[in-house]
């Protein structure tokens, strides 16, 4: 049940989980206004922010103690350290990728069983007001949007991407789009906001989404009209097929997701997968990049794929397949790891509540359909903080475990040792 707001309005923010929570989201922005205005950067310092961020989060988890409750996330964690361990050992390379992905899966969903409903959602909605507020600029003016951040200048920097030679307006290349892609003509480009780069913005949207679906009936009709726009903003500015897709049938799936067990979400990923499959047998040679050509692409490199491949010992192909996900974490932590990130995803969300199965269920539809055209992108900290997040706090503090978060902090202030800590 949710709280009622005078409960939530009384609890302390937790200034901590909410500073790892937005730096999370927008640090990238913050490194480009530097970058521009007080000192060039290089991709170590992105590396470096990244590491502070989550050193701080962990060092927030230790210092709260490690839990019972905490077993499931620490097991999978420790389950990617042993496979990172034997892909670099058996390749005699070092590869960290995957291991990175799962430290922020781990650090943000344990953040959010801390959490309380007060800061939770004022993580999400500083977090959706920073990025309409840059979005309406980049609509407005592109021109100033760019003078604010300078994208093109930023990746070149960090990431070693040149601008594109065939513009000189200095957006990131990516977000230049190109013709004859799917889009709604409002503007000249694939819209970025504070993310610079088009692909994480509209990622950030499925997660808008996520939270919408799952939390709308514990915000204020206010807080849904600023989310609602601004995912309506950036579904008509971003061109992004794939969440336009994820965000209407997740419109159906607020009132039908109560109503679907929760093994459902654990039959999501070979649902799609079977899917792919048949459209790939429709159309076997689509190469273009649309919706079409990255689920035949990806099918193509299952099919492609042997056994040495999948057991993690062609470790130097791995970012070669960044447009077909489960390929990507297939030769970058082995069968076993996209296995555990299946299974994780699939069964940790709790699914006792309304909210709780809507969660679940648009969490998988959004993991496994975007590792059907993409890759890196649902892991980074900029989108999956924020939903991990989300999934660690909708676990205890609905349904019959919303005391445990409770309990938890008794036992803080009580010295009775715990099982873990």
């Amino acid at each position: 049940m949710a709280k009622p707001a005078s409960h939530y309005s009384r609890e302390p923010i937790d200034w901590g989980i909410l500073a790892a929570s937005v730096l999370g989201v927008t640090y990238n922005a913050i490194l480009a206004f530097i970058n521009h205005n007080i000192v060039p950067l290089t991709p170590t310092h992105v590396v470096l922010s990244e590491i502070l961020i989550l050193t701080f989060s962990f060092g927030y988890i230790l210092k709260k103690g490690l839990f019972e409750e905490d077993l499931v996330p620490l097991g999978y964690l420790l389950a990617t350290i042993a496979l990172t361990i034997y892909v670099m050992v058996i390749n005699k390379a070092g590869y960290i990728d995957h291991l990175r992905n799962v430290l922020i899966i781990f650090a943000f969903t344990v953040l959010g069983r801390w959490s309380n409903e007060r800061t939770l959602r004022l993580a999400f909605k500083v977090c959706c007001v920073a990025t309409l507020a840059a979005l309406v600029c980049e609509i407005v003016s592109t021109t100033a949007y760019v003078a604010l951040f300078h994208p093109a200048e930023y990746f070149q920097n960090t990431r070693g991407v040149p601008p594109a030679t065939y513009s000189d307006v200095g957006l990131f290349r990516g977000a230049l789009g190109f013709e004859g892609r799917f889009s709604f003509g409002l503007i000249d480009h694939r819209s970025s906001s504070i993310f610079l780069e088009q692909v994480s913005l509209a990622n950030f949207c499925g997660v808008m989404v996520i939270y919408l679906v799952s939390f709308a009936n514990r915000i204020s009709l206010f807080d849904r009209l600023i989310f609602m726009s601004t995912i309506v903003l950036i579904l008509v500015t971003n061109d992004t097929r794939t969440m336009l897709i994820f965000t209407i049938v997740s419109a159906v799936g607020y009132v039908i997701y109560p109503w679907i067990p929760k093994i459902f979400s654990f039959l999501m990923m070979p649902a799609i997968v079977v899917v792919g499959f048949v459209i790939h047998a429709y159309k076997p040679d689509a190469h273009d990049d649309d919706f079409v050509g990255r689920i035949s692409g990806t099918v193509r490199n299952i099919i492609a794929m042997d056994l040495p491949a999948t057991m993690g010992l062609e470790l130097d192909r791995a970012t070669t397949f960044v447009d077909s996900g489960y390929v990507y974490i297939t030769y970058g932590a082995t069968i076993f790891g996209l296995i555990l990130f299946w299974l994780f995803v699939s069964f940790y969300p709790a699914g006792q509540t309304p909210n709780q199965r809507r969660l679940c269920h648009a969490l998988s539809l959004f993991m496994f359909l975007n590792l059907m055209i993409g890759s890196t992108a649902i892991f980074s900290m900029k989108t999956a903080g924020l939903g991990w997040l989300l999934v660690g706090f909708l676990k205890f503090n609905e349904g019959s475990t919303a005391g445990i978060r409770g309990s938890t902090a008794q036992a803080e202030r009580t010295p009775v040792p715990s099982p873990v800590s």
